[in-house]
């Protein structure tokens, strides 16, 4: 059960009973609560699906979310400023929900320490990381040192932001202590459930890989911030693989399937549980941006992803003016048509017959490529919908991916180039294109298509990696930000010429931890695309893992 209590314009979810704090802050009026949750009544067991489904669903709502939107993955035809337009603000993006999270994850570790559950522990290490780490990635600096604390006294009300490095190095520890922990074998540990490990069946050696995976991710966010502190942990991981085992392969994925029994637990653009015919599915469409890479690699993940387009359009060279029909699937206009429909909308129209993506921030989503209909997030025949797998609750490959095997190859293709690893880009480049392609059922493609797309430098790395993290987008934004690449560019109708680089401070926060979020703010550099914002609070601004990089720009 969900219930939630307003408490001095914060909301705190609480899950599986009571969980409480929301940012640390605004637990004043809260009365002791005798169901509240915690590690001395608490089945740790049960907290384990609530962590992971909550983590996972964060990171593929973002994923497949606004951050596809920013890293054109996929565009809108309806209700699209956030998604296209980077149109957000202090009131656009809370960190409550993931605070929610980890006051759970917090009572978990708790439970596994008094009950000496090391499992348990180092999973809830692991989820501590991936969130704590989501939090930093997202806004910069944040509660963390005294997160999650409210119970404990007024004193913890108002939470300190810790410095950006500060977290990245507790993240770090937590993965180190985490790999000890699940280094024994399977046997050694007990009280495992693994019906409600929803990410590994509780697998310890999957969980352990996953520690060090992230890790890895880690330090190569640090590269350019902290070459000497990412060098040493890369090589230290890299170079004693029975210590620090990686995920290598797609079998061993962290990725969460979606059960599809509820709207709740079904795959967000399903129209099994939304029936609207302007509904997520129809108002999502895969990104021109995509499209055209893909069709230029001739890659078979396209017709993974997305439909082709229903009825392609043909234009009747030296038909009189009004010439408008349909002949054999195909809809056949004269050039008048063609030239009133680019007048307006600022596109040319799209006559390919195979697959259409929506432009960048159009502003005229709902008319785009000659739609009869002008009607928000609807069908459109003259563009490519999403595959119909995305119409399902459920699905094979329907999953919120929070690490793959495809970003950790990725991942060591950039270490080995810059010298940290041993082995050429090359292969670990080839070997994570093979991994995605097996990620989504074409593996057998491979040698196919690697004969186009050959390994060039870093500038191939980060393109393929951004295509291996389609519905992650979140990844990609941040492997854009430390990197540059894909060189994408902004649309017509984007807020600023440049694509943002972080989330704003909520306002929220900013009204009740006003000393502390004031200060967080005021270490954040303001660039050219600060725009009309107030305060360095922009979504524009560098946080300080980007501060002196001159990356992305």
């Amino acid at each position: 059960m969900i219930m939630m209590y307003h408490i001095r314009n914060k909301v705190a979810v609480m899950l599986i009973g009571l969980a409480f704090l929301v940012s640390c802050h605004g637990l004043e009026e809260l009365n002791e609560n005798p169901n509240q949750i915690s590690a001395e009544t608490v089945e740790p067991n049960l907290l384990v699906p609530t962590v992971i489904t909550g983590a996972a669903k964060n990171t593929l709502n973002l994923g497949f979310g606004d951050l596809a939107g920013v890293m054109q993955h996929t565009q809108k035809d309806g209700w699209s400023g956030g998604h296209n337009t980077y149109d957000w603000s202090n009131d656009s993006h809370s960190w409550n929900g993931l605070y929610s999270i980890l006051t759970n994850n917090k009572t978990l570790i708790q439970k596994a320490e008094s009950e000496n559950l090391e499992f348990h522990l180092g999973l809830g290490l692991v989820m501590r990381a991936y969130l704590f780490g989501m939090i930093t990635d997202l806004w910069g600096d944040a509660p963390y040192s005294e997160a999650l604390r409210g119970n404990e006294g007024a004193a913890f009300f108002d939470a300190a932001f810790d410095d950006q490095k500060d977290i990245y190095l507790g993240i770090l520890d937590d993965l180190a202590r985490a790999n000890t922990l699940l280094s024994k074998s399977q046997d050694s540990y007990f009280g495992i459930k693994g019906a409600q490990d929803v990410l590994y069946a509780g697998s310890v050696a999957k969980w352990r890989k996953f520690a060090n995976s992230l890790a890895l991710r880690y330090y190569m966010r640090l590269s350019e911030k902290e070459p000497g502190l990412a060098e040493d942990g890369i090589k230290r991981i890299t170079t004693n693989p029975g210590q620090y085992p990686l995920i290598l392969n797609a079998a061993d994925d962290a990725a969460m399937a979606y059960v599809g029994n509820t709207g709740n637990d079904s795959w967000p653009t399903n129209t099994k549980f939304d029936t609207d015919s302007q509904g997520a599915y129809f108002r999502i469409k895969i990104a021109e941006t995509l499209v055209e890479v893909l069709k230029s690699l001739d890659d078979p993940r396209l017709g993974v992803w997305a439909n082709k387009v229903g009825i392609p359009l043909v234009l009747d060279a030296g038909a009189p003016d009004g010439t408008d029909y349909m002949l054999d699937g195909e809809r056949h206009v004269s050039q008048d048509i063609v030239d009133a429909y680019e007048d307006v909308v600022g596109v040319p129209v799209n006559y390919a017959k195979d697959y259409i993506g929506l432009p960048t921030a159009i502003t005229l989503g709902p008319a785009f490529n000659l739609k009869k209909e002008f009607k928000q997030g609807s069908f459109n025949p003259h563009v490519s919908q999403l595959n119909d797998i995305y119409k399902e609750a459920k699905g094979p490959l329907l999953k919120a991916r929070l690490l793959s095997a495809a970003e950790v190859h990725f991942i060591l293709a950039e270490a080995a180039l810059k010298g940290w690893v041993s082995g050429s880009p090359e292969g670990h480049y080839n070997e994570g294109i093979k991994q995605s392609l097996e990620t989504w059922g074409v593996g057998g493609s491979y040698n196919d298509y690697i004969t186009g797309a050959r390994y060039g430098g870093l500038e191939d790395i980060m393109l393929q990696k951004w295509i291996a993290n389609w519905t992650s987008a979140a990844e990609a934004w941040f492997d854009y930000r430390r990197t540059g690449f894909p060189n994408l560019q902004t649309g017509e109708a984007s807020k600023r010429d440049a694509l943002p680089l972080r989330f704003y401070y909520h306002i929220n926060e900013i009204d009740t931890n006003s000393e502390n979020a004031d200060a967080a703010i005021s270490k954040l550099d303001a660039t050219q695309f600060k725009g009309e914002d107030t305060s360095n609070n922009s979504a524009w601004s560098k946080m300080w893992v980007l501060q002196g990089t001159g990356k992305p720009y």
